[in-house]
């Protein structure tokens, strides 16, 4: 595994690359279209990845593995912000773009961890597409509001 892989930090950022795969694969749907509907893109991405069976167990180990070990949560967030809110920041026009994807992001990961890791109800229960309408605003807000 050495030989291959190195240390085994690099060893769990390669499983980390290949369970966060589907999020680089769609990151790029996120950017297309009009700037003012980004937020609902963003947050149907993150909910569609959540939602998914395929993509949730790894998604979960991910999140779990960041939370108990500062390596896996050092590998996380230079995957999450290299891949993804690094791109979404340079697509803002404001002097605070990083902070503005940052506080996105936030706002939707503190809903998938109390509505897949947590589960707390009725959150947990709730239909997705209710709870994307009423986020998607704000995760907007967060990108491109005042």
């Amino acid at each position: 595994m050495h030989h291959y892989f190195g240390t085994k930090e690099q060893v769990f950022e390669a499983a980390v690359e290949v369970a966060f795969a589907p999020v680089l694969t769609v990151r790029n749907t996120v950017l297309e279209g009009p700037l003012d509907e980004v937020g609902e893109r963003m947050t149907r991405m993150i909910f569609g990845l959540w939602e998914s069976p395929v993509t949730r167990a790894p998604l979960l180990a991910i999140v779990r593995s960041a939370v108990n070990n500062e390596i896996a949560a050092g590998v996380f967030r230079r995957l999450v912000a290299s891949q993804l809110l690094g791109r979404i920041a340079g697509q803002l026009d404001a002097p605070d773009a990083e902070l503005r994807a940052e506080l996105a992001a936030a706002q939707l990961v503190g809903i998938a961890m109390l509505r897949y890791v947590i589960k707390v109800e009725p959150l947990a229960s709730a239909d997705s597409e209710l709870i994307i309408k009423r986020v998607a605003p704000v995760v907007q807000r967060h990108l491109t509001g005042p």
